[in-house]
C-alpha cells in the first residue's frame, strides 16, 4: 500500500482542506510565544500583539499570541479521530520587558486551551535540546539572588481527543505490524529524552533558518510510532522545514503539513525531493541492526530468548513484536505539493 504526503501554503487557523475526524496523530512545533524571532510572525496575525510590545505589556502580548494558537488547536479538535493523539513541541521563554526579567509559560496555557477543548492530558515527556547551555548564564553571574536559571528543555505534550481509540477488526493485523520493539518501548515511554538532539540548521537561506525551529527526526519516528499505526494520517499544521513528512514517509504514515509562509513551503518541498530513497531504507537497516545487537548482548548476558518474529526470522523478547514488520521504501514521487510513496511491501529485510 502507498502513503500519500501533502503540503499545503496556507494558514492552518480552519484546517479546511481536512474532513471532520480524519487525522489520527498530531505532531506539531508552533512559532513560540513570547520568543524574539516569531515577534514579526504574531503581530501579522493581530496587530495588537505588535501594540502590546511597543507598551512594555508582555502579559498581555503572551496572552494575544496564545489565542492566536488557540484558532489551530480547536481545528485539531475537529479533524482529530476519537481516541487520536495531539502531540505539541513547545518551549518557554524567558524575557525582559520594560528591564523585568521573567518567565513566559507556554507549557501550561497550552494544557489549559486542550483541556478546555476537552482533551484528556497524558503524561508529557521533557526533552534536553543540547544546543542550550548552562553556562550561557543571565542576571549578575555568581552573584545572588539575581542570576536566572537557563532552559535547557522543551515539552512534548501528549493530548488524547475522548477515550482510548478502537480498532476495526481489518485493522487489527495493521496495528500488529505496527509494533515497536521491545528495548524501544523501555526507551521511548519514559518523560525524560536525554538522547535526543536539538537539529543543526542545513537551510541556506538565512532568514528561513534564523526563523526555524526544525526539531531533531529521531523525536518525530518515536511519537509516530508510539501513537499511530502503518497508514494513519499525520498531520503537521506548522510544518516548518517537513521534518514530520519525513518520519511520516519512514515509518509507512500518511500525512498532511500546513506551512503559510512562501519560503518555507518551497523550501520543505525541495528538502523532501531531495531527499534519497537510500536516506529512509539505511534509517530501516540501522534500526533492525540497533535491535539485532540488543538481541546479542542480552544473549551474552545469559537472559533467555523464546520468541522468533514470522516476517524477519529474527529473535524478539516479546510475543507482541512477532508481527511487526518494517518495510523498504521502494520509490517516492512528486506530483506537485505532494508526495506518494511506494513500499517493498513483501520484501523481508
Amino acid at each position: 500500500m502507498n502513503t500519500l504526503h501533502k503540503i499545503i501554503n496556507q494558514s492552518s487557523n480552519n484546517l479546511n482542506d481536512l474532513d471532520d475526524n480524519s487525522v489520527h496523530l498530531v505532531i506539531t512545533s508552533p512559532p513560540y510565544p513570547m520568543i524574539q524571532m516569531w515577534d514579526d510572525q504574531f503581530g501579522q496575525m493581530n496587530k495588537e500583539i505588535t501594540v502590546a510590545l511597543e507598551n512594555n505589556d508582555g502579559n498581555k502580548a503572551f496572552e494575544l499570541m496564545h489565542q492566536e494558537l488557540d484558532y489551530v488547536w480547536k481545528s485539531i479538535s475537529r479533524v482529530l479521530v476519537d481516541g487520536g493523539i495531539a502531540c505539541i513541541n513547545i518551549g518557554d521563554a524567558t524575557r525582559k520587558i520594560d528591564d523585568t526579567f521573567q518567565l513566559f509559560n507556554s507549557y501550561s496555557r497550552v494544557v489549559k486551551k486542550f483541556i478546555d477543548l476537552g482533551f484528556v492530558n497524558l503524561p508529557n515527556i521533557i526533552w534536553r535540546k543540547t544546543t542550550n547551555s548552562p553556562t550561557k548564564f543571565m542576571g549578575s553571574g555568581m552573584y545572588p539572588p539575581s542570576a536566572y536559571i537557563t532552559l535547557e528543555h522543551e515539552h512534548i505534550l501528549v493530548f488524547r481527543k475522548g477515550s482510548n481509540r478502537k480498532f476495526s477488526k481489518d485493522k487489527t493485523l495493521i496495528r500488529r505490524e505496527s509494533a515497536y520493539f521491545w528495548e524501544e518501548r523501555n526507551k521511548w515511554f519514559s518523560d525524560c529524552w536525554m538522547d535526543i538532539k536539538g537539529t543543526r540548521q542545513t537551510v541556506k537561506n538565512e532568514d528561513i533558518m534564523r526563523r526555524s525551529a526544525a526539531y531533531d527526526i529521531e523525536l518525530v519516528h518515536r511519537l509516530v510510532n508510539m501513537y499511530s499505526i502503518k497508514y494513519d494520517t499525520v498531520l503537521d499544521p506548522y510544518l516548518g522545514t517537513g521534518t514530520t513528512t519525513i518520519g511520516a514517509i519512514l515509518n509507512e504514515r500518511n500525512s498532511v503539513g500546513y506551512e503559510i509562509e512562501k519560503d518555507f513551503f518551497k523550501h520543505t518541498l525541495d528538502r523532501i525531493d531531495q531527499i534519497p530513497v537510500n536516506f529512509y531504507n539505511n534509517e530501516i537497516h540501522h534500526r533492525i541492526k540497533e535491535h539485532l545487537k540488543f538481541i546479542d548482548d542480552r544473549k551474552k548476558a545469559g537472559k533467555e530468548i523464546k520468541y522468533e518474529n514470522k516476517n524477519h526470522k529474527f529473535e524478539i523478547v516479546t510475543g507482541q513484536e512477532k508481527e511487526l514488520k518494517l518495510n523498504l521504501i521502494k520509490s517516492i514521487k512528486k506530483q506537485e505539493n505532494q508526495f506518494i510513496v511506494e513500499y517493498e511491501q513483501d520484501k523481508n529485510k
